[in-house]
């Protein structure tokens, strides 16, 4: 079992470490303020191949693992988590036409991505669900070769600005997960309406809008997935991205914790630095532990999903666990912090509020202990006997 980086990792990480302090940094709290889309970034990004990280060599890709996109992805987002998520988008929504896509879709989408500057979002969410993927309303009703969509998508990333969007629609609502289906849709089809930006709470660099879809042809050659695969493509995209998520959560929470290091051995109170008290420590201890364990989760969920394995159970625990480390340590910061951290001249309250989001895209904090749950309940082997057989000695 080996628990450190390659060399390759490391100059990977170097790299995304570079990129992040030098192009993303700069201009986080720029995008944070006018809530403008990072373009520019994101094509500083593209030139660096640190956009489309998971494509496939064989269609011009780095053919990057998952646990190298985590790495990757931690340090954009310790500079801008919402940067972070615009650049990382593209992966999401590449992720089901490299899993479920035919060979004449993967040669055709993900080669235009890798060799020209396109931007690809992902639709499962609607304006009356998200976690909940097998209760979507979108209809996508045949015609011939021929699917015809009609319905809203909301919480699109990227929606805005893509070229593209994987779009998860159903044949019939009643049919839940048996009548998902998925399509590849440009955004220029007739029939697109893409909405204007929907201002939030944190993340505000992150382009986030609704697509409303009326009667929108979808050909023959951009059905990516059958009513019913539509749903495990979905579910096996979610599995892959998660552990990215956490790492999101990893890098925003990693910031955090380093700013009230500064800020503790610079700033005195009743004589002395506030990092010589214990409360403090305490608080910085508390932090340090949380993220070096929330990290080791989500390369442990990435390590598997690039294994082969079945990494649905690892992947939720990452991001759960991620995602609360992610908030409790930006509102600890803030309280290090005291009332700078409360102000925007500080970049704590920024972090805080973009850790947020963590807890509820991709699948909320509740949704992730729900299959958690199930699996202690259904599949978890006891080591122990069971309650009743245990033998008794004289």
């Amino acid at each position: 079992m080996e628990f450190s980086l390659t060399e390759e990792q490391k100059a990977l990480q170097k790299k995304a470490r570079e990129f992040a302090i030098n192009e993303v940094l700069p201009v986080a709290r720029k995008y944070d303020e006018s809530e403008e889309f990072p373009m520019d970034v994101i094509k500083k990004a593209y030139d660096a191949n640190l956009l489309n990280l998971a494509i496939p060599k064989k269609y011009g890709g780095l053919g990057l693992g998952l646990l190298d996109a985590c790495i990757v992805v931690e340090e954009i987002s310790s500079a801008c988590p919402g940067i972070a998520t615009s650049i990382f988008d593209n992966n999401l929504g590449a992720e089901p036409i490299v899993i479920g896509g035919n060979e004449e879709q993967k040669q055709r989408i993900l080669g235009e991505l890798v060799n020209d500057f396109k931007l690809i979002a992902f639709a499962t969410s609607e304006p009356t669900m998200g976690s909940d993927v097998a209760g979507m309303k979108c209809l996508a009703r045949k015609e011939g070769d021929d699917f015809i969509l009609n319905g809203t998508k909301f919480w699109i990333t990227n929606g805005g600005h893509a070229d593209y969007i994987t779009v998860f629609a159903t044949i019939d609502p009643e049919k839940k997960h048996r009548g998902i289906c998925a399509f590849i849709v440009p955004t220029d089809t007739e029939g697109v309406r893409l909405g204007k930006h929907i201002p939030k709470l944190g993340q505000r660099s992150s382009n986030t809008v609704s697509v409303g879809l009326k009667d929108v042809r979808i050909k023959k050659e951009n059905v990516l997935a059958k009513p019913g695969r539509g749903f495990v493509v979905a579910m096996q995209t979610f599995a892959h991205t998660r552990p990215a998520i956490g790492a999101f959560a990893v890098g925003c929470a990693r910031s955090a914790m380093e700013y009230s290091i500064d800020y503790a051995k610079k700033r005195e109170v009743f004589g002395r630095p506030i990092e010589r008290y214990q409360a403090i420590q305490f608080k910085i201890a508390e932090m340090y532990k949380d993220i070096e364990a929330a990290r080791l989760l989500t390369h442990k969920a990435a390590w598997e999903a690039d294994q082969g394995m079945d990494n649905n159970l690892s992947s939720a625990i990452a991001k759960a666990f991620a995602s609360d480390v992610a908030m409790n340590v930006t509102t600890e910061a803030i309280q290090i912090f005291g009332g700078y951290g409360y102000l925007r001249t500080y970049p704590v309250e920024k972090l805080f509020r973009d850790a947020k989001l963590y807890q509820i895209y991709e699948g909320t904090s509740e949704i992730q202990r729900i299959v958690i749950s199930r699996f202690i309940m259904k599949q978890y082997e006891h080591a122990m006997p069971k309650l009743g057989k245990v033998r008794k000695t004289d």
